[in-house]
């Protein structure tokens, strides 16, 4: 017997007369705070000032969110959206993307440092929280009981209600709990990023190795969702993108190791 079959996950965590809160917002604000206050404890290493990572981390959120959130509306369900835009700021319900959550963080990444005329690399290497914070928010496609993998007669398999499962499997019950592989993964490699923050000071190197280290997860895992996505050439967008990551990511991880420069 399934040991998870009493414990079917369920979006809202309480409502409180009008106001309702969601597992997926909670488990998100969580994992930005979180986020933040190891990305000051490991600027302090580097010598960066507490308060520019605050106000980084605070335009990052904003930029890592929009660009998430667009990267699924016109990347991913576009076929959906156009047709109820109104739900493209519904983001409690789910639907981040973490390729366009990276996008937008850079792009204020890139913008702050550029404006207070600071070294780039060095935040850079403060995304070496970001599997950290991925492997929380992760657990938010579980309780809105989205994001899982094939059908799974496994002990951990998850349940999933009829309502939310694919129509090419109305009588199956139990599915790979793929939140939970991305997020053990994540975590793996947050400790692994974290220990080798610690013993290299180059600049851009863990910036790199998240992003291939990152790619290789998520390949692996779209191997297991069923969750719709474009297609191109048969091979699942997000894998498609990731590769392509991996190879900028090697490129600049030699550049790096050979000649950290200052942009």
């Amino acid at each position: 017997m399934n040991f998870l079959h009493y414990f079917q996950p369920q979006p809202i965590l309480f409502t409180l007369g009008p106001i309702t809160v969601r597992w997926y917002g909670l488990l998100i604000a969580l994992a930005l705070l979180i986020c933040i206050l190891v990305a000051v404890w490991l600027g302090k290493k580097r010598n960066l000032e507490a308060n520019q990572i605050y106000d980084l981390a605070f335009g990052a959120a904003i930029g890592g969110i929009a660009g998430a959130r667009l990267y699924d509306v016109f990347f991913i369900a576009w076929d959906y959206y156009h047709d109820h835009l109104l739900d493209i700021f519904k983001i409690w319900q789910g639907g981040l993307a973490i390729h366009g959550a990276v996008i937008g963080g850079l792009a204020v990444l890139l913008i702050f440092t550029l404006y207070k005329k600071i070294f780039l690399l060095s935040f850079l290497d403060l995304f070496v929280v970001l599997p950290l914070g991925q492997a929380i928010g992760r657990w938010g496609n579980y309780f809105n009981q989205e994001l899982f993998g094939r059908p799974t007669n496994l002990p951990w398999g998850i349940p999933i209600d009829p309502a939310n499962r694919p129509p090419q499997y109305p009588d199956q019950q139990y599915f790979h709990p793929t939140f939970l592989y991305e997020s053990i993964l994540n975590l793996i490699l947050f400790v692994i990023l974290l220990i080798i923050f610690k013993k290299t000071p180059r600049p851009g190197v863990i910036f790199c190795l998240y992003l291939i280290g990152y790619g290789l997860i998520r390949i692996f895992t779209e191997f297991i969702r069923i969750d719709e996505t474009t297609l191109i050439f048969g091979v699942r967008l997000p894998q498609v993108v990731s590769g392509a990551v991996i190879i900028v990511a090697l490129v600049l991880l030699i550049y790096f190791l050979k000649k950290p420069t200052k942009i």
